[in-house]
């Protein structure tokens, strides 16, 4: 581990590794697959990026999110670290001139989505190269019982197929016992993975809930009190900017932030609020994937998130720094009644189940119980 630790000195300025990373980054170094759950904010780059600087050869990372692994391209090439990116928006001589870097410009770091993998000519590149660590992030995407399975996600098998020699180094925040035994199945590798799962606690997050009649008065209080970078994420467009403009008029430096912006107009959005010229985002869901601001003092929810799997992600881009911060939600009857409505919308009655099951086993010719595995 000293390597590694010179490594981290070197290109991150910490002199060790925190206590959840140490032993994930010890088992890559030894040679070993790596499985690991991790939370939110727990430095899982770090991770992935010490062990494949320490050996020969270029890493390839999977990660359904561009606009983090832009980020990280570019955190990396700040430090001097050669690194580049693959992604299905890209044009053809783009493509090459990727993938001719990284056979022969000395590339340590090649980020690409799994859609960009089911390409024959990216595919056969890939084959050329000297690949030592698969990295995959938000590994819970392969595994069929995870939350946001991912079809695209088995297009790296491929890649495994290819460079059977190559340590696998998968990577999670949210997973259960059920997802990570299966994670491990799909990427070939039960049997021969070290296995680490740290608590998914944040002990520096305060947690509170407040049920107000006046969420805006609320609010006010709460930003009197909590001073710093934060988040405040509404449910709708419109909240965004009535927010904002009420925050503004109260002397906050404040920006909105939605889908249906331009991408130029979000991505100056992003870099105001990364540079501390703009205090708070107000938010949809759209804001936070790939952004990674060490020193948000607070999350605010003003309406009920979907899920709790929602809201620990959201949350945790809270005090990704280790300090106090906070982590609220608003609620009033209206957010009660309107999640319930949701979710009756969202799923089908157990008489539309039976109705669908009874008419599938007719045309198939199937009967009651009967099935794959059923005899």
């Amino acid at each position: 581990m000293t390597e590694a630790r010179q490594t981290l000195k070197k290109y991150w300025g910490f002199e060790d590794f925190r206590s959840d990373q140490e032993p994930i980054i010890a088992a890559a170094v030894l040679g070993k697959n790596v499985l690991a759950l991790l939370p939110t904010g727990a430095g899982k780059s770090i991770c992935f990026q010490v062990p494949v600087l320490v050996k020969e050869g270029i890493a390839l990372i999977i990660s359904p999110l561009i606009a983090l692994m832009n980020d990280q391209v570019s955190g990396l090439k700040k430090k001097g670290i050669k690194a580049e990116l693959l992604h299905s928006g890209m044009s053809f001589s783009q493509i090459d001139t990727v993938l001719d870097n990284c056979l022969f410009g000395g590339v340590k770091f090649l980020y690409i989505s799994p859609e960009r993998i089911s390409s024959v000519t990216t595919k056969a590149k890939l084959s050329l190269l000297n690949v030592n660590y698969i990295v995959v992030d938000e590994a819970h995407c392969i595994s069929q019982w995870g939350h946001d399975f991912r079809p695209s996600y088995h297009n790296l098998l491929a890649v495994k197929e290819m460079h059977p020699q190559a340590q696998v180094i998968a990577l999670t925040g949210t997973a259960t016992e059920k997802v990570m035994d299966d994670i491990s199945m799909q990427l070939g590798i039960q049997g021969a993975v070290s296995c680490f799962r740290s608590s998914l606690e944040r002990k520096n997050i305060v947690y509170r809930t407040f049920s107000c009649e006046n969420k805006t008065s609320e609010l006010k209080h709460i930003l009197e009190k909590i001073k710093g970078p934060g988040i405040i994420y509404v449910r709708s467009r419109k909240k965004t900017m009535s927010y904002q403009k009420q925050l503004d008029q109260l002397g906050y430096k404040v920006e909105y932030y939605h889908a249906g912006m331009t991408l130029k107009d979000r991505k100056l959005v992003e870099e105001k609020w990364m540079k501390g010229q703009t205090e708070i985002v107000i938010s949809t869901n759209a804001f936070g994937m790939g952004i990674d601001k060490a020193d948000v003092r607070f999350v605010i929810h003003m309406d009920l998130p979907a899920s709790l799997e929602e809201y620990y992600q959201e949350s945790g881009r809270a005090g990704r720094d280790g300090n106090q911060s906070h982590a609220i939600i608003l609620y009033d009857n209206e957010d009660i009644l309107f999640q319930k409505q949701l979710f009756q919308f969202r799923f089908p009655s157990t008489d539309l189940i039976k109705e669908v099951y009874g008419n599938l086993g007719n045309f198939f010719q199937i009967g009651t119980g009967g099935g794959v595995g059923k005899g």
